[in-house]
């Protein structure tokens, strides 16, 4: 600060490193939630209505389009590329105005195909929400449906495969980071599939609603030029026609209470999966897990023998940073002063930012799981090492004597208290201790064959609950 450096000059840079570094991980969203996309969803919304005007004759203009000149005007969008980028900034540049310049962009298509004559239907009764509201709710359905959810779904199966095939690998639990009842890998990773499952039903049931209703949501111009025009059900069917519920009660905006609803939703799964990187980040620690070396990869600049679990790392970093911008626009889209105010048009350009951090940790997560091998010989050396962890199967067993009659010891919790709490113990002192237990020989006997690895309960039955 305060000294005017001199920079060597350099061309255009991204300053995203989304748009920059990760590019390769997460770009292909930006087909759908960057300007260009929006755009894209723009023309396609202003085009389907003019269609939508024309084939029912709303107006009673009496004018038709022919198949083919459907299938033309339909191209503008399927085809839509950097010809038809450069050329609606152009329209921008004078118009200062996005949705405007959208609106002559589609008249320069009429003119083209010699169907001047349409003009006039082009953006016709709408605001430039109407347009935007339902451009976003496409581009976000989109981008969603055909890269978000597939990659996190693809994470999710990873990670029910690895959980499967340790349903049965008996690893020490730690509670508040101390030695307890032991596990299976596989069912504590079960957990954060099924949670993840659960967040995933969610999302799928979440509507996508659309607002289509003019200026303030009245439908005041649509009746001045045709009041004989049942407008509220033409808006419903032709939003239904985009895959978009119509919500009929709006100011001039959509009010962006299911964007909300979606965003918080997928900060509560980054949530999960940050929760996941810190265990298993956790677990590589403990060498329950051993990291894969990648071939040419550095894990150290000065020592040598690191592996580094920087996808893990990497990926914690990018969840907080999409739950701080997702997070964001769930408490302030929902808010604009009266009627409208501007607020949200600047915030929601940042959606895609917000989903970019997400999908790059889900990445890295999936990514990371390919990296890392169960380490099954240090995690049953931890077991054998842990012995007092039976102090619980010992105390529920004497308790259940005592509540059959068969034992008179008072307080077993206490007993085993007094034996295990702080200390270490091995197997003979189990054994030893269980051998002069005043229990039936039915108990001790069971309790003589239980080792730390075998007291896992139904943890491996529980795995086969998951969905496939």
């Amino acid at each position: 600060m305060g000294q005017n450096g001199r920079v060597s000059k350099l061309s255009a840079q991204p300053l995203s490193p989304l748009d920059g570094r990760y590019q390769s991980q997460v770009g292909e969203l930006g087909n759908y939630l960057s300007e260009a996309g929006l755009n894209r969803a723009r023309v396609h919304i202003e085009i389907e209505w003019l269609i939508w005007l024309v084939q029912h004759d709303l107006l009673q203009t009496g004018k038709s389009l022919s198949e083919a000149e459907i299938s033309m005007l339909r191209e503008v969008h399927s085809g839509f590329g950097d010809e038809a980028v450069k050329k609606l900034a152009e329209h921008e540049a004078i118009t200062r105005h996005d949705v405007k310049a959208v609106e002559y962009f589609i008249r320069d298509q009429l003119a083209a195909m010699g169907r001047e004559d349409l003009a006039e239907l082009v953006h016709f009764a709408l605001t430039s929400e109407d347009v935007n509201n339902l451009s976003y709710a496409v581009t976000i359905r989109d981008a969603f449906d055909n890269i978000w959810l597939p990659r996190l779904r693809e994470l999710r199966a990873k990670l029910a495969k690895l959980a499967k095939e340790n349903a049965e690998t008996a690893m020490l639990s730690r509670t508040h980071g101390q030695p307890a009842t032991p596990s299976t890998l596989g069912k504590e990773l079960a957990v954060f599939v099924g949670r993840l499952d659960r967040q995933l039903s969610r999302i799928d049931a979440q509507p996508l609603l659309g607002k289509f209703a003019g200026a303030t949501g009245t439908y005041a111009a649509h009746l001045a030029a045709a009041p004989e025009v049942d407008w509220l059900a033409n808006s419903r069917e032709f939003v239904k026609s985009l895959g978009v519920t119509l919500n009929p009660i709006t100011t001039q905006i959509e009010p962006h209470d299911w964007q909300s609803e979606l965003f918080q939703k997928v900060t509560h799964i980054n949530s999960i999966l940050h929760n996941l990187a810190t265990d298993i980040w956790t677990y590589i620690s403990l060498n329950y897990f051993k990291q894969i070396p990648v071939k040419g990869a550095t894990g150290s600049s000065t020592m040598p023998h690191k592996i580094n679990p920087i996808r893990f790392e990497n990926a914690e970093a990018n969840l907080e940073l999409s739950n701080a911008i997702l997070g964001s626009l769930a408490s302030t889209l929902i808010t604009s002063r009266l009627q409208r105010d501007l607020t949200d048009s600047s915030s929601k350009r940042n959606i895609g930012v917000g989903v970019g951090h997400s999908l790059l940790a889900i990445d890295n997560l999936s990514k990371g799981l390919d990296e890392i091998a169960v380490n099954e010989a240090v995690i049953l050396t931890d077991l054998l090492d842990n012995w007092e962890v039976l102090a619980e199967a010992i105390q529920t067993a004497i308790r259940a004597d005592v509540a059959r009659g068969d034992s008179k010891i008072s307080d077993p919790y206490a007993v085993l208290k007094e034996l295990t709490r702080g200390k270490r113990v091995g197997e003979e002192d189990i054994k030893a201790f269980i051998e002069a237990l005043d229990v039936s020989q039915q108990t001790k006997e069971r309790l003589l064959v239980l080792k730390p690895q075998t007291y896992t309960g139904l943890a491996a039955e529980l795995v086969k609950l998951l969905a496939n």
